[in-house]
């Protein structure tokens, strides 16, 4: 950009010294025209003659003289044929200017004699404009330099200020870099710096904060990972041990087998769990299902006689309430993987009922799982999402707690959101999901 002005100005320039320089030849011509014309005498009888005067010399330079009827009075010395002959032409034109092009350009000037309201005379003046176009060269040829010499002195000088500017910002990158791979903790903080390096410096601040944040999420995933399978892990191995230890009976057999396939499938459940969430990334890719068939399906495998905590097998009867037009944005088997764990949970804690219902709540979708059960202090139900928190620790689950925190992690991971209501009249969960 700053070279295309500085062309432009070099142009603009030339344009107008080629204008001025023109100017100034014809107001050569005009004036010694003007003074050629002042020497021109007429004779009563029409006869044109010419006046020596001071100076006379310089004044026939390039100066004719013609009668009013075209004959030459007066005429320079060493006047070429082809200058005579275009002065011949302008003078019987009257006032006016002419140029005779070649090697070496002039230009001509035609004025009138008049006396006595009558053309009587006319003087043709000349120049050559050898000179004139000699110092348009010059001028172009020195403007020309002289941008080049500016936008190479514009461009160095802007060099070393971009490097010198950037140089802090290359210095801060390859910092923040380094911190990634080696100290993900560390920050640029709020030292005092320019305006755009403090900005900078937030940036890459919080940069660093979402890598961080991304690590412990990895670190956490792969703890729960842990934790939520060494339980059933270790009850595979158990039975394993007890059936190789010595000859079992057929009873005693199946059930270990039994045992075996229950840890089996809690270990898948929970691996298609936190492998949903894994692909999910941070958001699961949209899509859709119908909640009232997620929520029957629920119902169905959980209807009927269930195991409370304090050993005391009760039946439990699920009540499902929803639009049967009810849409989710996000896929069944997602939404299914999601309540599953929270409607164990108030299975196991009910007395008899455990109700199901779901709602358009603001363009959101909000299920609501309730149960008849002795409900959450305002303690658990803060806590209960959290890995590794059980509300008793010695109610007979054989879980780590980490069912509802991978619930709240897949939750997030769909846009939505999950929370515990305290209550002493039943448990109650509301989990609120984008609308398709």
């Amino acid at each position: 950009m700053v070279a295309v002005w500085v062309l432009l100005l070099a142009l603009g320039a030339n344009v107008l010294l080629a204008a001025v320089l023109a100017g100034e030849a014809g107001g050569v011509l005009r004036a010694r025209a003007e003074a050629a014309a002042s020497t021109v005498q007429v004779a009563a009888d029409g006869t044109v003659t010419v006046l020596d005067v001071r100076d006379d010399q310089a004044l026939d330079v390039g100066t004719w003289i013609f009668d009013a009827r075209g004959s030459v009075v007066e005429r320079p010395p060493g006047g070429t044929p082809a200058l005579e002959d275009a002065a011949a032409r302008l003078a019987l034109g009257g006032e006016g200017t002419g140029e005779l092009g070649g090697v070496n350009p002039v230009r001509l000037l035609a004025l009138p004699v008049v006396d006595g309201g009558e053309r009587v005379a006319v003087v043709v003046t000349s120049t050559s404009l050898a000179p004139y176009q000699q110092v348009e060269r010059l001028a172009v040829i020195g403007s020309i330099g002289a941008a080049v010499l500016l936008i190479t002195m514009v461009h160095l000088v802007l060099r070393a200020n971009v490097t010198r500017a950037l140089r802090p910002v290359q210095q801060m990158s390859a910092q923040a870099g380094r911190w990634s791979a080696d100290d993900v903790e560390r920050r640029f903080g709020v030292q005092p710096r320019p305006a755009e390096l403090a900005e900078l410096a937030g940036t890459l601040d919080q940069l660093l904060d979402r890598l961080s944040a991304v690590l412990r999420h990895e670190r956490r995933f792969a703890e729960e990972l842990s934790h939520e399978l060494r339980t059933p892990l270790a009850q595979i191995q158990a039975e394993v041990d007890l059936l190789s230890a010595r000859p079992r009976s057929v009873t005693e057999l199946r059930a270990a087998h039994a045992a075996i396939d229950r840890a089996a499938a809690g270990m898948r459940s929970t691996l298609d769990t936190l492998m949903s969430t894994a692909r999910s990334g941070s958001i699961v890719p949209p899509g859709r299902s119908f909640v009232a068939p997620v929520l029957r399906s629920l119902a169905t495998a959980r209807d009927g006689q269930t195991a409370r905590p304090d050993g005391d097998k009760r039946d439990v009867v699920m009540d499902v309430a929803v639009p049967e037009d009810l849409v989710a944005g996000v896929e069944a088997d997602v939404l299914l993987r999601v309540l599953s764990p929270i409607v164990e949970n108030a299975v196991r804690y009910a007395s008899a009922e455990v109700r199901l219902s779901a709602s358009n709540r603001g363009g959101r979708v909000a299920v609501v799982v309730t149960d008849d059960g002795p409900g959450m202090t305002p303690d658990v139900a803060a806590r209960a999402f959290d890995p590794g928190f059980r509300g008793d620790a010695a109610d007979g689950h054989d879980g780590a707690g980490l069912g509802l925190a991978l619930v709240r992690r897949l939750v997030l991971a769909i846009g939505g959101r999950v929370e515990a209501k305290p209550s002493t009249h039943g448990g109650h969960v509301e989990l609120v999901l984008p609308a398709a």
